[in-house]
């Protein structure tokens, strides 16, 4: 028989010429077609990641697979190749990539440079750069000979090449990685939308934070829907391409876990079902990722071991950081599990040589190996609908495919060959494996064993005569050349050289005497039964430690249960009528408190003693940043559309530390970067629960306004374009605003009034997601939360209001709120201020302590706020120092963080008291509340258990347990040779409403 590395010239012009031949274009010189008919028999060919024929025959012409099984009659002028001994696989698909785009520039402003309001882009596009739909990866496409190899080596046929700039990115191509024109290799020109949260090489201001982003891409399905609807009312190239595109699968780059919750998030509200790329921690949500429905593509990118060897770098490597090591490869197994689908890419690695050991490794890890081929071959194929094309190895199919030694997931396999649109690449020389026990035979010589060992690549000799003496073997192709000592106390080498055939060599050599001498090695038997059953036998799936909820410091293997609770003999500050009871009981039961007084009992509860100790109601932090993946959205005067729930970060560490203080409830609000900010969030701090689960379900609708230094910008550099510039202009922006507002109301109430069949007929106007929230707040459906300071400006924030008909709910900070408290009392408007903060800026010249004891004696209602991480832990004594500078009683100054901040929410109906059928945000305190050495011993959330101090401390002595027995496998893992990484130096960022999050990760704070 014949074998494939004596027929690579005769292959080389077998398929010259064949595939998708350039018809179209001229030729310099001779023509040569020929049909590219070439047939494999004897493989063991894998049709698909679900069938396998033995000793099958493949037959593949012009570029095309024309027939595959077992009976395949073989056509007269093909070239055989015997592929005995070998496996056929279809060629992997990478359906996120960036092969052949251009190099993507990213913006390199930060917040000293001059703000670019508008876009730079010239024609008829849309209004912000980081929407380019009207991007063509096909158009941009050009083939990349050294990235096309490398992929290739990876046994990768065909990429889905995505131009990775921008929010929307336009549509992306399916390309092979043949060799050729782009017109030839290109096999899809618009196979699939692409999006993202990132801006790409915008330089253009908006948006600058996640939550602008999900804003922007928001408006702009909608701008698409009613651009479609009123032909001719904007002649707009991206959002016709937009439309264009959504004909198209879209793949959604999102980036982390909580990242991929927000994409589907997005996809829901336009009925659009993402495929989205994540980071590789999606195991870490998988309840909410498989409730999300939505395909996955997943990195392989495994993060290296860190260097812990100095106690004090250990210290720098959080704990999630260390699990997330040990798990991340099990990432596919766990998804797998659950029934999602996915299809893996080779994107984000470094060094794309990881990418087959690290697929083995999550086979380790649990994958099953039909899996790990379903996600390379059929799932991209189905999700990018080119299952005709690519994927598998059927009749009419592009012939896309690997020869390897043996099974492609097998730690010692070697890809040969990886044939694209039926072009021969070879991976490497090596063709048959080796590995085994030969009777050597040289001219008169005695009869010698060579073993034949190590890997397929890397052979390594034995040779077994009077001594065990090692030696060389390599081959080039089907040239094979030995060497080794006649014994170990010689220093001459035997020198042989010749060919293989099969798995037999022969050929001639040189004796250390100059003897010439023919010589064969015949294939005998595999080195040992035990060694070939050792390599067939399944691994074991690698053992990890437990998953934890949420994945961070604080976690716990179970998430604490809702249960019946029975607080005994302590003093209850109710917040009601009732006052203080000494020696009461308190009774939590379904999430609710079910009764309170004295001498209870309810079967079946959990008993716990107060004696001595105190309970009071959830603290409610009414003005707070915690949780968030950034704050503010600095770039416009007006960020209606902007929305705090879209950034809420569930494992923020500040939710675990706040409960140990007490809180149970936070409003995540705007930052004060612009008049208008972005719509809050409120929060119950219900810990390791998604963070759609931390929303206050039912809550009233909140925004942030702001007034003063920030939003006039006099705290920026270089910030002389965006309008405001004045606290004149401030006003006006309010005005220009809510005017705006009632005329976009009026238009859409004039269009609700017309019959269904006029309706039918008349395109409706565009939606308008900043002046839809605008109007909410003009109907009485959205409260005002606003930033300020200075009496003046209140006054004319109070008259804007008045003239523009909308209601003011909350002035915060309103450090100068004793000075108008008469004015607010009259319009309903509550007050959220500090404690003591003063002198931190000119504005804040005139505050005073007395400031929430003065508003709370005018009768406006008024709160204790943290606007800080830290503060929000100490709201308890926070709330005392009223006691001390103004003599209010100590239930009034509770009522300070519990049921006014409550009432100011419009909450005050479900917490911020305890009254029975509230609901059971409940604190346990080790004595008096407002006390300076006051602990929560038990915080209450719906009637669970979410800190516990006791808890708290075994929490702490596992965490220490878990970080040793990673640290121990980590530096076992470096002993056995592992690349290692530094830990990083990780900014940790406390943020305030005056915190401005800058494009390129920048911050700084503006008091």
């Amino acid at each position: 028989m014949k074998k494939i590395f004596t027929l690579a010239a005769c292959l080389a012009w077998g398929v010259a010429g064949s595939v998708l031949a350039q018809e179209t274009f001229p030729r310099n010189g001779v023509y040569d077609e020929r049909p590219g008919l070439v047939v494999f028999t004897n493989a063991t060919i894998h049709t698909d990641y679900k069938t396998t024929l033995e000793n099958a025959t493949l037959l593949i012409r012009n570029g095309k697979v024309e027939a595959v099984g077992t009976a395949v009659k073989i056509p007269a002028g093909a070239v055989v190749v015997d592929a005995k001994g070998k496996h056929i696989y279809p060629g992997l698909v990478d359906m996120f990539s960036s092969y052949g785009m251009p190099e993507v520039k990213r913006s390199t402003r930060n917040w000293m440079s001059p703000p670019q309001m508008e876009t730079a882009k010239q024609g008829a596009f849309s209004w912000n750069q980081a929407i380019r739909p009207e991007t063509n990866a096909a158009e941009l496409f050009k083939v990349d000979a050294k990235q096309a190899e490398e992929l290739r080596k990876l046994g990768f046929g065909a990429v889905l090449a995505v131009h990775p700039d921008g929010i929307a990115r336009g549509t992306a191509a399916l390309v092979t990685l043949a060799e050729k024109r782009e017109n030839e290799v290109v096999v899809l020109d618009k196979a699939a939308g692409a999006l993202s949260f990132d801006k790409g090489s915008s330089t253009q201001d908006y948006p600058n934070s996640l939550m602008g982003a999900v804003a922007l891409l928001r408006q702009t399905y909608l701008d698409v829907q009613w651009n479609s609807q009123n032909a001719g009312k904007e002649q707009n190239i991206s959002l016709k391409a937009f439309a264009d595109a959504a004909k198209y699968p879209q793949i959604f780059e999102a980036g982390n876990k909580l990242n991929v919750l927000r994409a589907d998030k997005v996809g829901d509200e336009f009925n659009v079902q993402y495929i989205i790329k994540g980071e590789g921690d999606e195991y870490q949500m998988l309840p909410q990722i498989k409730a999300a429905k939505a395909p996955l593509i997943l990195s392989l990118n495994f993060p290296e071991p860190y260097h812990v060897e100095d106690v004090y770098d250990a210290r720098r490597v959080t704990l999630s950081d260390m699990k997330h090591w040990e798990m991340a490869p099990a990432n596919a197994a766990l998804l797998q599990k659950e029934g999602i689908t996915f299809a893996f890419t080779a994107a984000d690695l470094k060094d794309k040589k990881d990418f087959l050991p690290n697929l083995r490794k999550a086979i380790q890890f649990g994958l099953p190996e039909e899996e790990a081929l379903k996600a390379l071959t059929a799932t991209p194929a189905k999700l990018l609908k080119a299952e005709s094309l690519v994927g598998s190895l059927n009749k009419g199919m592009l012939a896309n495919f690997l020869i390897t030694s043996g099974n492609l997931f097998a730690d010692d396999n070697i890809i040969l060959e990886n044939w694209v649109q039926g072009n021969q690449y070879k991976i490497t020389d090596v063709f048959t494996d080796v590995r085994g026990v030969y009777t050597l035979k040289m001219g008169q010589q005695p009869e010698r064993k060579l073993l034949v060992e190590g890997t397929p690549a890397k052979p390594e000799l034995r040779v077994i005569g009077p001594d065990t003496v090692k030696g060389k073997i390599a081959f080039n192709g089907s040239l094979v050349t030995i060497s080794f000592t006649k014994d170990k106390k010689s220093t001459e080498s035997i020198r042989l050289s010749g060919w293989l055939n099969e798995k037999n060599m022969q050929g001639e050599g040189k004796l250390p005497d100059a003897t010439d001498v023919k010589w064969t090695a015949l294939y005998s038997a595999a080195l040992t039964q035990q060694a070939k059953k050792d390599a067939e036998k399944k691994a074991a799936p690698v053992a990890y430690g437990p998953m934890i909820y949420p994945f961070a410091a604080y976690g716990t293997a179970a998430l604490p249960q809702q249960e019946t609770v029975l607080i005994k003999n302590a003093t209850v500050w109710t917040n009601e009528k009732e006052g203080k009871l000494e020696n009461a009981d308190v009774l939590l039961k379904n999430g609710k408190i079910s009764k309170v007084g004295k001498n209870l009992s309810e079967s079946g509860a959990r008993v716990i003693d107060g004696t001595g100790k105190h309970v009071t109601p959830g603290i409610i932090d009414e003005h707070s940043h915690i949780a968030l993946n950034g704050v503010n959205e600095a770039t416009q005067s007006v960020t209606a559309e902007v929305r705090m729930e879209d950034v809420v970060d569930s494992e923020s560490i500040n939710i675990y530390r706040q409960l140990a203080g007490g809180v149970t409830t936070s409003q995540l609000l705007h930052g004060s970067a612009n008049p208008i900010g972005g719509q809050s969030a409120i929060i119950k701090l219900r810990w390791g629960k998604s963070p759609q689960e931390l929303l206050v379900e039912g809550g009233a609708p909140f925004i942030k306004f702001a007034l003063g230094e920030n939003v006039k910008q006099s705290n920026r550099n270089n910030a002389t374009i965006r309008f405001p510039q004045s606290r004149m202009g401030v006003e006006q922006v309010y005005v220009d605003a809510f005017q705006r507002a009632k005329e976009y109301d009026q238009v859409w109430k004039s269009h609700n009034k017309l019959s269904k069949r006029a309706q039918a007929n008349t395109p409706a106007p565009r939606r308008d997601l900043e002046l839809e929230t605008l109007v909410e707040i003009l109907e009485g459906k959205r409260f005002i939360t606003c930033h300020s300071y200075v009496q003046s400006e209140i006054n004319m924030m109070m008259r804007v209001a008045d003239q523009m008909g909308f209601k003011i709910n909350t002035f915060t900070h309103i450090l100068e709120g004793y000075k108008v408290a008469d004015k607010m009392r009259e319009r309903g408007i509550g007050g959220g201020t500090f404690a003591d903060w003063w002198a931190y800026k000119m504005e804040v010249k005139d505050a005073i302590p007395q400031n929430a004891g003065l508003m709370s004696q005018v009768g406006v209602v008024t709160a204790i706020n943290s606007d800080d991480a830290e503060m929000a832990r100490r709201l308890n004594q926070e709330a005392a120092k009223s006691i001390k500078y103004t003599g209010m009683s100590e239930e009034d100054a509770l009522k300070l963080i519990t049921l006014n901040p409550a009432r100011l929410l419009h909450l005050d109906e479900r917490m911020g008291s305890l009254k029975p059928g509230k609901d059971a945000d409940v604190v346990l305190w080790n004595e008096h509340p407002l006390s300076i050495y006051a602990r929560p011993e038990k915080t209450f959330v719906d009637g669970i258990v979410y800190f516990d101090a006791e808890r708290d401390l075994q929490l702490r002595a596992d965490q220490e347990r878990e970080r040793m027995r990673l640290t121990q496998k980590m530096l076992a893992a470096k002993a056995s040779g592992e690349k290692t990484q530094t830990p990083a130096n990780k900014k940790t960022t406390v943020l305030h409403c005056e915190e401005h999050e800058e494009e390129e990760g920048t911050s700084y704070l503006a008091y």
